[in-house]
């Protein structure tokens, strides 16, 4: 099994063989649960029949890394876990070509079919950060819905186009009169039919999901199955403390990410997020007598030792006191090469794109703002000889720093 578990996904004594102390610990911080008390139904016919829930979540590979937003309902699945359930991770491979449009105001962008392969390789890995191995089922949705047309139709034949736009994202799109795709109005219908393929006895999802997770019941009962219980758990905002934790908006904190990075970030959270943050990533709230500056040091500190190590975690705060806080250089400096003659002039904008992976056009902007420095010292010029850098260390804002090799 994995050794990433921690005390707040351990189930307390009493949970142990009791459905009602289980379901009661299982919902303790889920947003809803439906049907009311369908939950210990489940966990009773669970011990009647001596078997394991199969509890499902679906992702979509829509990007490369799993950020801290879906830890939060990995650690819920880690929990079914732990009370000896089967936890079944679809990775949406099929689905993820159609476009989830929860939440969306236009068309997802289409990803090829070599991006959706490789997110869904790296997502798998990164999942076991938080899940259990030896309790995990992990299926691609391309496996059941890679199929005849035939089979196709008679999926589509359980549910009405008034229940698809009945839903408020897309009520919202149609009413202003942006475009809806028909793969749009598919994509819940095929998501759907994923808990039919496993026999999901419980889904799990975020709030956003909730058309899709009883939309999910309604086709196990067409299809002669019992209904899925589905469970909401709260979206993570994310470090910007006012939308959702999203890799678009730049406003996450991705696992797999390099321990000072993951500490640095934390400490950019708004204090006013502290409580939901700790609630959703930790468990309990931050001890009252820490101020938030201290609060955020003790949660940058757990989330670097939970997806790293105690070691790296205390690397980091000191990487953060030295770098951040006394404004010194890092001791280790990655090194940046550049292909240039030594006489020649190179532009600086384009440095920056190459080395940092950013826009020539927001390095402009951060050169403009004083965010450029080499070897300490801010550079307002665009062009520089390329022997005015060899050797010197490029600092992008307070994190990021090169130390340029010309070749």
């Amino acid at each position: 099994m994995s050794a990433s578990g921690n005390d707040q996904h351990t189930p307390p004594a009493e949970a142990i063989g009791n459905p009602a102390a289980a379901a009661a610990w299982l919902e303790r911080n889920v947003v809803e649960s439906l049907p009311s008390g369908g939950l210990k139904r489940k966990l009773e016919q669970s011990v009647a029949e001596s078997r394991p829930l199969r509890v499902k979540l679906g992702i979509d590979p829509t990007a490369p890394d799993i950020h801290l937003g879906f830890t939060v309902v990995l650690g819920k699945l880690r929990e079914f876990q732990e009370l000896g359930h089967q936890v079944v991770l679809i990775i949406g491979d099929w689905t993820a070509r159609v476009g989830d449009p929860s939440g969306r105001s236009a068309t997802r962008p289409q990803l090829s079919i070599e991006e959706i392969n490789a997110n869904a390789e790296t997502f798998a890995d990164q999942a076991l950060k938080v899940l259990r191995s030896d309790r995990l089922e992990v299926r691609r949705n391309g496996e059941w819905l890679d199929m005849p047309l035939d089979e196709l139709f008679g999926i589509l034949r359980t549910t009405t186009v008034a229940q698809v736009t009945e839903r408020e994202d897309i009520a919202n799109r149609l009413r202003s009169g942006t475009p809806v795709s028909l793969l749009e109005l598919l994509y819940p219908v095929l998501q759907a039919y994923d808990s039919v393929a496993v026999e999901a006895d419980v889904e799990l999802g975020g709030t956003d999901q909730h058309f899709n997770l009883l939309l999910g019941r309604d086709l196990q009962r067409a299809f002669g199955q019992q209904e899925q219980v589905a469970i909401e758990l709260p979206i993570l905002t994310g470090t910007d403390g006012e939308r959702k934790m999203s890799k678009s908006l730049g406003n996450y904190i991705g696992i797999t990410e390099a321990p000072a990075d993951i500490y640095g970030k934390t400490m950019r959270v708004p204090d006013s997020a502290l409580d939901e943050w700790y609630g959703l990533l930790v468990g309990n709230p931050p001890s009252e007598v820490l101020t938030p500056r201290d609060a955020k040091r003790q949660l940058a500190r757990e989330l670097v030792t939970r997806f790293h190590s105690e070691t790296a975690a205390a690397e980091a705060e000191s990487h953060f006191d030295r770098v951040i806080v006394r404004g010194e250089m890092p001791e280790e400096i990655e090194e940046g090469h550049i292909a240039s003659d030594s006489e020649a002039t190179v532009h600086l904008p384009a440095v920056l794109s190459e080395l940092f992976g950013i826009s020539r056009s927001e390095a402009r902007r951060s050169i403009s703002a004083g965010g450029v420095k080499l070897d300490g010292a801010p550079v307002a010029e665009l062009d520089l000889v390329a022997r005015e850098l060899d050797g010197k260390v490029l600092q992008l804002g307070p994190r990021r720093h090169r130390r340029i090799i010309v070749d």
